[in-house]
């Protein structure tokens, strides 16, 4: 592809991307039920838990003074990854209700009914995180590192949200059966969230456990959170550890785009 051409395809893809996003966000907003419960639901996270192990930090070696800012990471990162696992349900109802088969027929790129989904996804999960953000800070979460470390916060979020959105969205294509997504959205949820230093600090699990946190993309995305937001900020960290996240999202991206040119095949 040459660039005289390159512009135009990147602008062309760019024009559909941001029209079925639009498309798929009215359809959000027409479901206020659904609206209020993405904004709840990390509210009621963060007050339950917030709560009841407000006093963990006592515990030595814990490294906390105080818990609430403890666990503003932990519950945006455990909201990013609980939201986006339900991203395939999603396309699920566009196959059933024949909508995806229609769009298939149209001249708007394939790439940007897949980028859609992700951007949706994305737009969602800024908005949880934003609502975290000021709850906690009006609770008295203290962010020492600033709007620099709140930035870091929001993208490792968005990193991490689209590892599973786009997971949840090849399985969705793959077998197309409600009960599953649920099923994997059950069995990985709180084992990947109790399997971080989302509520616990990793020094005061026990050593099988810090290994398996080593290789959890919810703890990849709470190392680098937190050592942005912290009052001397680890910036070698945040580096390494986004740029886990951005790989592991650029293959799980890569690998729903390849799953969807096999059900295009199939229909």
């Amino acid at each position: 592809m040459s660039a005289r051409t390159g512009a135009p395809v990147l602008g062309t893809l760019a024009a559909h991307t941001w029209w079925m996003t639009g498309r798929r966000l009215k359809v959000l907003v027409k479901q206020p039920a659904f609206v209020v419960i993405l904004l709840v639901q990390p509210a009621i996270w963060l007050l339950l838990f917030g709560n009841l192990f407000r006093r963990v930090v006592e515990l030595p070696g814990f490294g906390a003074g105080d818990y609430l800012d403890y666990i503003v990471p932990g519950v945006v990162v455990m909201t990013a990854v609980s939201s986006n696992m339900w991203a395939g349900m999603g396309i699920l109802e566009e196959i059933e209700r024949g909508t995806m088969n229609r769009l298939l027929t149209t001249p708007v790129s394939r790439s940007a009914i897949m980028n859609a989904l992700v951007v949706e996804q994305g737009i969602s999960t800024t908005v949880q995180v934003l609502a975290i953000i000021l709850l906690g800070l009006a609770a008295g979460a203290g962010y020492p590192g600033g709007v620099a470390g709140l930035a870091v916060l929001l993208v490792a979020a968005l990193l991490l949200g689209t590892v599973f959105s786009a997971l949840s969205n090849t399985i969705g294509m793959l077998v197309r059966q409600r009960e599953t997504i649920i099923g994997v959205n059950t069995l990985l949820l709180l084992p990947l969230t109790f399997l971080s230093s989302a509520f616990m600090a990793e020094s005061l699990m026990p050593s099988w456990m810090r290994t398996v946190a080593d290789g959890n993309p919810v703890n990849w995305a709470l190392d680098a959170a937190r050592a942005a937001m912290s009052a001397q900020s680890d910036w070698g960290l945040v580096a390494v550890r986004c740029g886990w996240l951005a790989v592991a999202a650029a293959a799980m991206v890569l690998l729903s785009t390849r799953t969807f040119r096999a059900y295009q095949k199939s229909v």
